[in-house]
Parts: structure tokens; C-alpha cells; sequence
């Protein structure tokens, strides 16, 4: 199937500027157009458009993804250069999910710290709080937290 741009930006929420800064850009193979200039899009260019995506993501420069796409280019021979890129990503994503997770706990314990206070209508009730009256996870989190 084909697609003109404006679908692709509609059903991926990419905006049109983004899609044709990827073109400009030369991420997109074989990217054809119309007789009024318009680009062409194609299922590869979708499938396209979702790696680059998942490189974004995962915290790839336009730049090295623009090396990824000339990799993809050569074919076989690049497998396993695009498979490191992808086994770099991978770890980026997990440190990435490890310190999300640090920073929810936080949230979650301080959503706790708020919600006491504002029912005991003190804080400094809560900053004495003895440790065996929180909740398990909130125990928890308050000892890591606090730990050096």
C-alpha cells in the first residue's frame, strides 16, 4: 500500500515537519514522489519510521541513526554491526527503566510523606515518624532512601 504523508503523520502521530526532516535527513530508503512533488510512503517506510522511532527512544542521535539506516542499506553484511546498535540500545533502555524505577519510588514515598502530613496537618509529625507505622513498602523505600 501506499500512503500519502499526512496519513502517516495522522496514524503514527509524527508530526509532517518530522517526517520530512527524516527525509531530508536520508533515513528513508527509496523514498519516492508523486508528480506534484508529494512524498510516497510505503509499508517499509512505516516499518521504517518504528525503528527509528525505537532508536529515539532508546536514546540514539539522528546522526547514528542515519548510520544505523546506511547499515540496514549494505544488507547481510551489516547484521551484526546493526545487532550491537541494537544490544547497546537495549542496555541504554534498561538503565534508563532501573532509574525511572529510583525515581518512582521516591514519588511514591513523598506522595505517602504528603498524604500523612496533610492528615496529621503536620509535617514535622511525619518527619518523626516512627519507621514500624509505615506501610511495608513505604518502610522500604524510606530505608533505602535514607541509607548512605
Amino acid at each position: 500500500m501506499k500512503y500519502s504523508i499526512g496519513e502517516v503523520a495522522k496514524s503514527l502521530n509524527i508530526p509532517i515537519s518530522t517526517l520530512r526532516y527524516y527525509d531530508k535527513e536520508g533515513l528513508f530508503l527509496n523514498m519516492k514522489k508523486d508528480k506534484s512533488g508529494n512524498r510516497i510512503f510505503t509499508e517499509n517506510h512505516i516499518e521504517t519510521l518504528k525503528v527509528i522511532h525505537c532508536l529515539k527512544m532508546s536514546g540514539l542521535q539522528i546522526k547514528d541513526i542515519k548510520e544505523f539506516m546506511y547499515l540496514a542499506s549494505l544488507g547481510d553484511e551489516s547484521i551484526l554491526k546493526r545487532k550491537e546498535i541494537f544490544l547497546k540500545q537495549k542496555e541504554n533502555v534498561l538503565q534508563k527503566i532501573n532509574e525511572l524505577k529510583e525515581a518512582l519510588e521516591l514519588i511514591e514515598f513523598k506522595c505517602w510523606y504528603y498524604e500523612t502530613a496533610s492528615k496529621e496537618k503536620s509535617e514535622e509529625k511525619v518527619k518523626n515518624y516512627p519507621q514500624e507505622k509505615m506501610p511495608k513498602q513505604i518502610r522500604n523505600i524510606y530505608q533505602k532512601i535514607h541509607q548512605i
